[in-house]
């Protein structure tokens, strides 16, 4: 999708409606920043106030999408090239979080096994001693649990059995064992339990 075009076209349509940044901002319940990132191309709109926005501007998502007011006969298929337009934009977004999560955790790991090496055979207090692990533990749970939250929100899991793609709750990921990013998990289609590989899209593609 082209964000300057879409922004232009937020824009003109803003001021078809008479209204300002500010104005719209208003109506939303945003910053106008956020309305002047949009407009400058610079952003999208998020995708929960994406019908509020179209309902105040007077057009529809796809004309959102495609940054113009698009023609009755040609509008199946700009509602196809922007449904693809936007799955090839979540899942780029969902690489980007995967690579995220492996550079947390990754270094985490890695620093957390020297302070507990250091804690082992370095002379020290005892006091400073269990500090250091308290901490070193601490850090590696808290990422950990970052580290599941973005793992859960980007892609789907896919059922070994029945090939199913769904997003599982937090509970569930957090408490199944792993292998590496699969997780042995109860399918909510065919209730059977098995491992759960880690896919990006819904359909077809898989990590």
């Amino acid at each position: 999708m082209d964000q300057i075009k879409i922004g232009k076209f937020i824009a003109s349509c803003r001021k078809e409606g008479h209204m300002t940044q500010a104005d719209l901002a208003e109506k939303l319940g945003i910053s106008d920043r956020a309305v002047s990132k949009w407009e400058t191309g610079r952003s999208m709109p998020d995708s929960g106030i994406m019908l509020e926005l179209c309902a105040l501007l007077h057009i529809n998502v796809n004309e959102l999408l495609s940054g113009e007011r698009i023609m009755t006969e040609s509008y199946d298929k700009r509602v196809e090239e922007n449904l693809l337009a936007m799955r090839r934009e979540i899942e780029q977004r969902d690489k980007r979080m995967l690579r995220l999560e492996m550079w947390l955790t990754v270094p985490t790991i890695v620093v957390g096994i020297i302070l507990i090496v250091l804690a082992v055979l370095l002379a020290m207090p005892m006091w400073l001693r269990v500090a250091l692990v308290t901490f070193t533990v601490a850090m590696i749970v808290v990422v950990g649990f970052i580290a599941v939250g973005i793992e859960q929100n980007a892609g789907y899991y896919e059922c070994e059995c029945c090939h199913h793609r769904y997003v599982p709750t937090y509970r569930e990921v957090i408490l199944a064992p792993h292998r590496g990013r699969d997780r042995y998990m109860r399918c909510p289609k065919c209730g059977k339990r098995c491992w759960q590989k880690k896919v990006l899209t819904d359909e077809d593609s898989e990590l």
